[in-house]
């Protein structure tokens, strides 16, 4: 790898604004504005806000679902001009299909993506090996045959998350993935996340309401404001990883969950943060 790809931004906003037609350009109404954001090789990142700030508008520009009204955005070196097939998705709903078994509904994005595509039909032994292993790794065993409507909630967006990585992208990003199961749960499945991204260090960017798990999975976490959202807050989590459980009781992580509360209190209350850049709190 060459230096200049090596501290090459992974993901590469400049200058982004989102005005979601023509007409809400002419009247400047964006829902995002102004967002400059560069994200390491392998980074796990944590996006933080009050509701409607546009975490999901972000997440759709990053993808290549909607293209920027004013600005340029680069994944990993090239220009974004459509949707992406270096990334793969997982939601608040696994959006499984009941009529295929979890193993089939792992594999469906080897049906879809190209390289996979053309060779799925060729290669079907060895992409239901790997979905096999993946389901294993993240506590399917046994189930891979079963139906979405035999699995529980966390069982489905386990492999909704299997799904999400069978094509082995270089990128995740994760809208609320766990935002709909009861928190033993939830925190199990912190843990396979944190595994398996310590395995693989494909790039994360996740969208949540949890400071808690914010902090606990990621790099650093960013705090957007109010619509039109832009980001306000960068905090790096120095945390040392990896990261158990335990940690979450400690009063480094508390301060750290407090603090964040405290800057999405104040964007609320309807405090403002001048400046394009990033405010750097530490």
């Amino acid at each position: 790898m060459s230096t200049a790809t090596a501290s090459r931004p992974f993901v590469d906003f400049r200058d982004v604004w989102l005005a979601y037609n023509e007409e809400l350009l002419a009247a400047n109404q964006f829902a995002v504005e102004a967002i400059n954001l560069q994200i390491q090789e392998g980074e796990f990142i944590a996006i933080v806000g009050p509701s409607g700030c546009g975490k999901s508008t972000f997440m759709k520009l990053t993808t290549g679902l909607r293209m920027p009204s004013i600005g340029k955005i680069r994944i990993d070196g090239q220009p974004v001009t459509g949707p992406l097939k270096i990334s793969g998705m997982a939601f608040q709903s696994p959006s499984l299909l009941p009529w295929r078994t979890t193993v089939d509904n792992v594999l469906l994005p080897l049906e879809i993506v190209e390289p996979y595509r053309s060779s799925f039909k060729k290669k079907h032994k060895e992409y239901v090996e790997r979905a096999r292993r993946l389901l294993q790794k993240v506590g399917l065993a046994g189930y891979e045959d079963k139906y979405p409507w035999e699995l529980s909630g966390g069982m489905q967006q386990r492999a909704s998350i299997c799904r999400a990585l069978i094509h082995e992208p270089k990128m995740l990003l994760l809208d609320e993935p766990f935002g709909a199961l009861d928190a033993f749960t939830r925190e199990e499945l912190w843990c396979i996340l944190r595994d398996l991204w310590t395995e693989q260090k494909f790039n994360v960017i996740l969208v949540t309401h949890d400071l808690r798990e914010s902090v606990f999975l990621a790099d650093t976490v960013y705090v957007m404001s109010k619509s039109p959202g832009r980001f306000v807050v960068r905090r790096e989590i120095e945390l040392p990883r990896p990261r158990e459980l335990e940690v979450t009781y400690t009063k480094e992580f508390t301060d750290i969950v407090l603090e964040l509360r405290g800057h999405i209190g104040a964007i609320r209350q309807g405090a403002h943060v001048t400046g394009e850049s990033p405010v750097i709190s530490q």
